[in-house]
């Protein structure tokens, strides 16, 4: 195992371009940075860490891709993405100290990988939460104000070409906005929709002050939160705890007509209470970025509804999302190697 003061022997495991190694490289002269491009799958897009389906190795090449991943200290991704790889990994390589998973809930991958509690302990997991952070924030802002701004209705009318009536639009100035989790998430959306002039409360179990936020509530009280509101946006993570928060029982306390944007994980939703308070108007526009399943079922009401706005867990990508992640990666790789607490850290308990 490497020294904790000298060198770092990271095996990249996911796609990363020539440009950002050589990124990494700069920023901590000390990371020993291996990697075989000719055995990585090639990126379709910025943020595709799974890179191209059909790529194959041969079994020549994936035993060259285990010898590297199984030589590392600290691992630049998950291997191929899948939890599967990730506890062969651990298994074979007792001295792995650290791995560093390219999603903001990249706790779900280490759940999925079903480590036990000696290897949970032996190895650090870190996410790359706080790095989607803006993008989300953006696109729950736009949800928001679709809502607000009747954007099915505009669709329809105009598919149609009908001139109607005018109607009055909201203003979001003039609403109440619930952010349900006040991670690097909401708190990015709380400041934009504070400077758009919303009166924002956020759900948090602790009563720390938060910028952008008027009014902290505790969790406990979701269900009468949400019936003064007029947009909720659910930025939670996917954990035990918070699977299934948004219930029925939620969804029926809500101000009729309620907009709400969906960025965190889908399991925080369930979506039949979902489908259930847009078919009778407590729901009036949902903006939906994930789903508790993915890719969504063909069949699923969602598609069809024309007050939702389904997108493919893509609200996150942006162009500078791996330079960013690498930089972040860089930055604990300082920490590691300088023996300090690294950031985004994944608790082993909730896996969030």
């Amino acid at each position: 195992m490497t020294n904790q003061t000298d060198r770092l022997r990271v095996v990249v495991a996911t796609p990363l371009s020539e440009e950002l190694c050589a990124r990494i490289e700069e920023l901590e002269p000390r990371v020993e940075l291996i990697r075989d491009q000719a055995l990585l799958p090639p990126m379709r897009w910025p943020g595709d860490h799974g890179g191209e389906p059909n790529f194959r190795r041969t079994d020549a090449e994936e035993e060259k891709f285990c010898r590297l991943v199984d030589s590392a200290d600290a691992l630049y991704g998950v291997p191929d993405e899948t939890p599967v790889k990730l506890a062969r990994t651990v298994g074979a390589n007792p001295g792995l100290r650290w791995v560093q998973t390219m999603p903001a809930g990249g706790g779900g991958q280490v759940r999925a990988a079903g480590l036990t509690a000696v290897q949970l302990d032996r190895v650090i997991f870190t996410t790359s939460a706080g790095v989607h952070a803006q993008p989300l924030a953006e696109y729950a802002v736009f949800g928001l104000l679709a809502g607000a701004k009747t954007l099915p209705r505009l669709i329809e009318q105009q598919e149609a070409s009908v001139w109607s009536g005018r109607w009055a639009m909201g203003l979001i100035s003039e609403q109440k906005i619930l952010i349900v989790g006040l991670g690097s998430i909401g708190r990015a959306t709380a400041v934009k929709l504070a400077s758009l002039g919303a009166y924002v409360m956020g759900t948090s179990r602790q009563a720390n002050t938060v910028e952008g936020v008027d009014e902290i509530v505790h969790p406990d009280r979701l269900t009468e939160a949400v019936a003064s509101v007029d947009g909720i946006v659910v930025t939670l993570p996917g954990t035990a705890a918070t699977e299934g928060l948004m219930s029925a029982e939620v969804f029926a306390a809500v101000k009729p007509g309620v907009t709400v944007v969906s960025v965190g994980r889908g399991t925080v939703i369930d979506e039949r209470a979902l489908i259930g308070a847009l078919r009778d108007g407590r729901v009036g526009f949902a903006a939906l970025d994930v789903f508790a399943d993915e890719p969504l079922a063909v069949d699923s009401p969602l598609w069809q509804h024309p007050r939702v706005l389904v997108s493919p867990h893509t609200a996150a990508l942006n162009p500078a999302e791996d330079r960013l992640i690498a930089e972040l990666f860089a930055r604990n790789a300082t920490r590691l190697l300088d023996s300090r607490p690294l950031i985004n850290r994944v608790d082993t308990v909730e896996f969030y």
